[in-house]
């Protein structure tokens, strides 16, 4: 078995469920969770204190990122935002192990864009021209990501958790 880590360069992104919605990005950012911590005094212990767990939260928006094309996919769903027309959809991102076999994967229900950059335009340069959307959502699916043996869900958790 290969325990060497996955590279963060092979991945892909979906937005939608249909597969031909699977897009070229070149950055994915903001696959962060967080829990929140309580601290909890007890009376009478004085050599601790208890750290009890709450609720996760999403404190970054995911950012999906590319190089801009004639494919306006992402512009014209920020354009219906822009409109009052919200229209939320699964945004699915997988990584890939080095023989192109899934191995996590995160999908983000109900994502919806609330911020589209474009390119920033310079002359003396000949850099790609890239546009980015940033993506809130209602939460990952459960079951969503764990290590995969090339099947979609959870793996057989070696780690022990």
């Amino acid at each position: 078995m290969d325990n060497d880590p996955y590279a963060s360069f092979r991945f892909t992104a979906q937005i939608g469920e249909n597969d031909k919605n699977v897009i070229g990005f070149s950055e994915v950012t903001g696959l962060t969770f967080e829990s929140d911590v309580e601290t909890f005094r007890e009376g009478g212990v004085n050599d601790h204190e208890w750290q009890l767990t709450g609720p996760t939260k999403f404190p970054s928006r995911i950012t999906l990122k590319r190089g801009l094309a004639n494919a306006n996919v992402l512009w014209r769903w920020y354009q219906k935002v822009m409109s009052g027309l919200i229209e939320r959809k699964n945004v699915t991102i997988t990584l890939l192990d080095h023989a192109g076999y899934e191995k996590w994967r995160w999908v983000f229900i109900e994502a919806c864009p609330v911020k589209w950059s474009g390119p920033e335009l310079r002359a003396g340069t000949a850099e790609v021209a890239f546009e980015s959307i940033e993506l809130v959502h209602k939460g990952l699916q459960p079951g969503a990501s764990g290590l995969g043996d090339g099947k979609y869900g959870l793996g057989d958790g070696e780690d022990g958790l």
